[in-house]
């Protein structure tokens, strides 16, 4: 057999850069916002706020990626959910560089107060540290190191992460709760979703026979 035969095709080629170059469009839109002078009278805390609320999506999103797959047998969302979970990362990077250097600028002891005294910030900041060790954990080496089920256990804190997340973004609007009511919703769907594939799948989890099997 030809050696370029056995080469597989890896289906729409094209969906990895796509996702890739779109999930940079709200940070530029946010950019070109500030450049001009368009972030409003605050525009430190809409910045925040658009970092956060992607945060929020993009983590929200690979966490339907094997939802997806377990009801309609799609691969693709497979293939995308560490780049949407890195993404996740990304945001919540910026928006916690952006509360620490503009917000905060720097003042580590109002940081802390901020941490401590204000529960909205305490469980954003709980979220974030939960995403740490995630994105620090998401190489194939890392996989290896760790070990499929370990490696598995640990990257259930994404779902930690979420609920926190949408506590924090609830907390933080106070009055208009309808937009983190939707994540809320979504959130917790995809959680039933993992909860009843786990009951369903829990009779073959026989250790004895279980191979573990990479997920990318």
């Amino acid at each position: 057999m030809v050696a370029g035969a056995v080469r597989r095709s890896v289906p729409h080629p094209w969906l990895k850069p796509a996702v890739f170059t779109g999930s940079l469009v709200p940070l530029a839109a946010t950019l070109w916002s500030a450049l001009r002078g368009e972030l409003g009278a605050n525009p430190i805390a809409e910045a925040l706020n658009r970092l956060g609320l992607m945060a929020l999506v993009f983590l929200i999103a690979s966490l339907t990626c094997t939802p997806l797959r377990a009801a309609f047998g799609w691969t693709w969302p497979i293939r995308l959910r560490r780049m949407l979970g890195l993404f996740a990362f990304f945001y919540a990077l910026l928006h916690m560089t952006t509360y620490i250097g503009l917000d905060q600028t720097l003042s580590w002891r109002a940081i802390f107060a901020d941490i401590t005294k204000r529960k909205f910030i305490f469980v954003g900041f709980l979220a974030f540290v939960m995403l740490l060790p995630l994105a620090l954990t998401s190489t194939a080496a890392a996989v290896r190191r760790l070990g499929f089920v370990r490696w598995k256990r640990l990257h259930r804190l994404a779902y930690a992460a979420g609920i926190l997340g949408v506590i924090h973004f609830i907390w933080r609007v106070k009055k208009d709760l309808r937009e983190p009511v939707i994540y809320a919703v979504i959130l917790g769907v995809l959680l039933l979703a993992r909860l009843a594939a786990s009951l369903h799948d829990r009779p073959k989890r026989d250790p004895a026979r279980w191979t573990p099997t990479m997920q990318s």
